[in-house]
């Protein structure tokens, strides 16, 4: 035995979180910001040219924030049903996916009616509306602790980037001089360096969400190397959304890349980059994890010798 007790199956209703509503509204709010954010950056252009730029550039964003909250959403709407009735995995997959279907379309909206006429909008539109599907349906499995984790994780690495970019003037002027190459090599080496930090706060807030609900259920845990999934998940959710982003939207980063020569290695450098951090938040949040919760696991032998040895007798 080990002092992490593992489950062979845990129910979905017992395992699914009591917070379930309070993850959704957040990820709820962080895709409504993202959106309109964008929205108002687009639409607040004069020149065509910076319109089509300034989609590329908010698109990214808004395909990871619909991606995880199309899951976080179906999630809630999966325990929220639960609580009458038990689901067979055709009809959980039915209601996740339906779930971030509905949520991609009331994100597609906020895009798409900026010009209706235009297929620009129409295909990013499109494309937040698929990630939020993809999101609801990966709710589907019968994993909602790992998922709910995985959502938190999300939000905690978002903060992290949010956090960074705030300070990423006078840190480039901190680790690079006034020549172009050198705040090139900074910016690269801080975009690492924000991967390795958000990786960290990942796989962290993974193993604390999961430990939380192991107490929280009287000592019912999921089997240990779901833990490095759940750090992991954040990574793996952020590259499907650079999946997507280089698929389905691959026309409006095409049609940025057109403007200029300049504009096009930009996109081409900021793909490369997004890429190459989200694997180094899969990487290093399922390895903060799987350290984190191998710290909590005792050996076996060590707890057989200690019930083994005979209590000693009372003079």
């Amino acid at each position: 035995m080990t002092e992490q007790e593992v489950a062979p199956a845990p129910q979905p209703a017992a395992a699914a979180p009591s917070n379930g509503l309070v993850l959704a509204g957040v990820t709820l709010v962080w895709m409504a910001a993202m959106l309109w954010s964008a929205r108002a950056t687009i639409t607040g252009r004069v020149e065509v040219e910076m319109e089509v730029t300034s989609t590329a550039y908010a698109l990214p964003g808004a395909i990871s924030s619909s991606l995880v909250t199309g899951s976080t959403v179906a999630l809630a709407v999966l325990a929220l049903l639960s609580r009458r009735r038990e689901f067979g995995a055709s009809t959980r997959f039915a209601i996740a996916t339906g779930s971030g279907l509905l949520v991609g379309v009331l994100g597609a909206l906020v895009i798409v009616t900026i010009n209706t006429e235009g297929w620009l909008y129409a295909v990013v539109g499109g494309t937040v509306a698929a990630a939020a599907t993809i999101g609801g349906a990966l709710a589907g499995f019968r994993i909602p602790r790992v998922t709910t984790a995985v959502g938190w994780a999300s939000v905690a690495v978002f903060l992290v980037g949010l956090v960074l970019n705030l300070f990423q003037g006078p840190l480039l002027d901190a680790f690079s001089s006034d020549q172009a190459q050198s705040r090139a090599d900074a910016s690269q080496w801080l975009s690492y360096g924000q991967g390795f930090l958000s990786g960290l706060a990942a796989g962290l807030v993974a193993y604390l969400v999961l430990r939380r609900a192991r107490r929280r259920s009287g000592g019912l845990d999921i089997p240990w190397p779901l833990y490095g999934l759940a750090g992991a998940g954040a990574g793996l959710l952020l590259v499907i959304a650079e999946i997507l982003a280089r698929t389905a939207g691959s026309r409006v980063l095409d049609l940025a890349g057109k403007v200029s020569e300049l504009e096009l290695v930009v996109q081409q450098m900021l793909s490369g980059a997004r890429l190459n951090s989200a694997l180094i938040v899969l990487f290093v949040g399922a390895l903060t994890a799987t350290i984190a919760v191998g710290r909590t696991i005792t050996p076996a032998e060590e707890e057989e010798e200690e019930e083994e040895t005979p209590a000693p007798k009372a003079s």
